[in-house]
């Protein structure tokens, strides 16, 4: 059974940081696209950022871009998202998936294409 667990949410004043972290069990991972995505309240889910387990280029949402760093620990089966200067629009259920297709690079960014999803952990920034 696949199972993506996630760690690390919580409550954080602007400007602050948060590492999440997924745990990845009951999939053998190879190439696949991994990635982070959230809901924010009243939106749809959307993408943060995805990579390809086996490497290569990181696609981020363009918010995110030089706050967030998606990253992964092969050994561990672990994918994790450091989030720095966090502000109120980055408010959301943080999630992460992976897919179990075989995706051109273009695919990678799309929530459509991915299978497996973890549970959410709530991040909230606010003062």
């Amino acid at each position: 059974q696949v199972q993506l667990e996630e760690s690390g949410g919580g409550s954080v004043h602007p400007g602050g940081s948060l590492k999440l972290s997924c745990e990845v069990s009951g999939y053998s991972l190879s190439n696949n696209a991994v990635g982070w995505f959230r809901r924010a309240p009243q939106r749809e889910r959307e993408l943060v950022a995805a990579q390809r387990w086996g490497g290569g280029t990181t696609f981020y949402k363009d918010s995110v871009k030089g706050r967030f760093t998606f990253s992964r620990d092969r050994a561990k089966t672990t994918l994790s998202l450091q989030m720095n200067n966090l502000n109120p629009d980055d408010t959301a259920v943080y999630y992460c998936a992976i897919s179990a297709r075989n995706l051109i690079a273009s695919e990678i960014r799309k929530i459509e294409q991915y299978d497996y999803w973890g549970q959410g952990t709530q991040v909230t920034v606010s003062s």
